[in-house]
């Protein structure tokens, strides 16, 4: 007959138990932290870091995506909360930008729009990423007349002014910020397409796709194995930039009435109604045009800064270098 474990050595074995854990768990930080040390002193990091104009797009882009997650916390005021007796009144303490014509609080309606602004930002290059991406790679990857009709049909939609034929559907669909993704999306696409194909045509060329081709390897395989990763470089630097775009032609349509409909914090329309009133309340017009400002800098600036560290051109004249 076998004694039964005591308190004692059940105790003794779950302290066990959890000081093994924790020894794994330090392991697995050691090693994460190691990684990111790694990472953070490596060359395309080092070159990132060695432009002072990187950081600080990256840093604007940080701020405004911080924003509109936490925007609920650092708004003071409810952005659509109107109150008629403080209405065009200036910078205080209570309301730090002033308040507009119907006495809502301008920053926290700034800060609410960041929120709106990236929204719009991520879904316009999303949708515009993925159309683009999959009529390039069809396009570099199948050639022949299936290359030439498609590239026939971005040809046609980039002959007319992006922001020209966006008023257009906007105008045709109505206005909402729904429908201003949607015009968008159709026009943004192309250039992906563009870029994609180009770089797809290149890589279809190494010796690596070949040899896949040569092994019997399904072309579903191919372009999902070989082709997609090594053309990604130019597609994020692209969407990087693409988003001062869309930040930007929001704002515009917006601004005409297309967009974000009151009381809707969003920038462009903040622009739109404060019009106004610039000459005796200055606050309610700058302070939008100033977040529109740094929001497309910070992502210009940022892309920039990716394009220098993943063009494969700027990478080998810095190994020419010496760097």
């Amino acid at each position: 007959m076998t004694d039964e474990p005591t308190v004692s050595d059940r105790l003794k074995s779950i302290g066990d138990r959890l000081r093994s854990v924790g020894v794994q768990a330090r392991s697995k930080l050691g090693e994460a932290r190691s990684r990111l040390v790694a990472a953070y002193h490596s060359r395309p990091v080092r070159q990132f870091r060695s432009n002072t104009l990187n950081v600080i797009g990256l840093v604007i882009v940080l701020t405004l995506i911080l924003t509109a997650i936490f925007a609920p916390m650092l708004a003071p005021h409810d952005p659509e909360e109107q109150h008629l007796r403080d209405r065009l009144e200036g910078p205080s303490a209570e309301h730090p930008l002033g308040t507009d014509q119907l006495g809502q609080d301008v920053l926290s309606r700034l800060i609410f729009g960041a929120r709106v602004s990236l929204k719009i930002g991520v879904a316009v290059v999303g949708i515009s990423l993925a159309i683009g991406t999959a009529v390039g790679v069809t396009a570099g990857y199948a050639g022949g007349y299936v290359d030439e009709g498609l590239m026939r049909l971005v040809d046609v939609l980039l002959a007319f002014p992006g922001l020209l034929l966006a008023l257009v559907i906007a105008g045709i669909l109505g206005p909402s910020l729904t429908n201003i993704m949607i015009a968008l999306a159709i026009v943004g696409w192309t250039s992906y397409a563009r870029v994609v194909r180009g770089s797809v045509l290149s890589v279809k060329e190494e010796e690596y796709v070949k040899a896949s081709q040569l092994m019997g390897t399904g072309r579903l395989r191919i372009v999902g194995r070989h082709v997609l990763p090594n053309v990604m470089g130019p597609v994020v630097v692209l969407a990087t930039l693409d988003m001062a775009t869309v930040i930007l032609s929001t704002a515009g349509l917006s601004f005409l009435g297309l967009g974000a409909q009151p009381p809707t914090p969003e920038w462009g329309t903040m622009i739109s109604e404060g019009r106004y009133y610039l000459r005796s309340a200055w606050w309610v017009v700058n302070f939008p045009g100033l977040a529109i400002m740094f929001a497309v800098l910070g992502f210009n600036l940022l892309g920039d800064g990716l394009r220098d560290v993943l063009d494969p051109r700027e990478e080998e004249s810095v190994q020419n270098k010496g760097l």
